[in-house]
């Protein structure tokens, strides 16, 4: 693993997520597409095994975004992973642009699932292991989730039936940057300690900076418990990188004007 490599890919992606949302003039989901950045580099950039010339490789790696707002950071690696073009990255909201607010499935593009109403991803990605296993195949499921998401009843029963069928080939991510579409997660609906919560139902549970790549790295490829699902919690900022998105809400669902993207690019050195 090159960190200096992997944090390059970080700033690139940054800043085509800029490029894109300037391009599409229309309002789309930054904040949140912010916080994953670095998770999605670790995954793309050294973690997950796939082929970008043969996306339904059977022995690929699978990616579930289930927080499926969070795009930006999902078309972008796939960008820099050599599987979308350019040409197609700047489709982003065009009209029958196979590329829009949320993922749609399309394997030809390294797609794997459609996201757009929460808490549904979890339950796939169950799916997906249980069916991997049942094909003695090696590779691992590898889905992303909101914290906000998780006030979906539906994350819950997918928890425990991980739990429950042992599946070891399964990772889920949890983006814990602390704000959803309605605010504050802990004002919205406070989800407790997510960190006990996910062991009392029977997980692995690492907690990391969501934007430390050697820390993310390290604990995507580390398994204690062969018996368990294993949960990453990220503590993440939603807008990372950008420093008048930090923490600002508004920029949950906002258009990048000109002037915005300008300031926006001078702070990614």
């Amino acid at each position: 693993m090159d960190i200096v490599h992997l944090e390059k890919m970080a700033i690139e992606m940054r800043k085509k997520i800029l490029q894109i949302s300037l391009a599409c003039k229309n309002s789309a989901h930054l904040g949140g597409g912010l916080s994953l950045v670095e998770i999605l580099t670790t995954l793309y950039g050294s973690v997950m095994k796939f082929d970008p010339k043969n996306t339904e490789w059977d022995e690929r790696d699978r990616f579930i975004l289930s927080k499926g707002h969070g795009v930006l950071p999902y078309f972008t690696a796939l960008n820099l992973a050599g599987i979308i073009s350019d040409e197609k990255l700047f489709s982003f909201k065009e009209n029958e642009s196979d590329l829009i607010a949320h993922p749609v499935m399309n394997m030809a593009l390294g797609m794997e699932s459609s996201n757009g109403s929460l808490g549904h991803g979890l339950s796939m990605g169950v799916g997906i292991a249980i069916a991997s296993k049942k094909k003695m195949r090696s590779n691992r499921v590898f889905v992303v989730l909101g914290d906000g998401e998780c006030n979906e009843g539906s994350v819950w029963e997918a928890a425990m039936s991980a739990a429950h069928f042992k599946l070891n080939n399964l990772v889920a991510i949890l983006d814990y940057n602390g704000l959803q579409s309605d605010g504050d997660s802990q004002v919205v609906l406070n989800p407790g300690d997510f960190e006990s919560k996910w062991l009392s139902f029977g997980w692995e549970v690492d907690v990391v900076d969501g934007h430390d790549i050697a820390k993310l790295h390290a604990s995507l490829n580390h398994k204690s418990d062969p018996a368990k699902p294993k949960i990453v919690i990220a503590k993440t900022t939603k807008g990372k990188g950008i420093s008048f998105m930090e923490n600002n809400n508004e920029w949950h669902h906002n258009r990048l004007t000109q002037g915005f993207y300008d300031k926006a690019m001078s702070e990614l050195v």
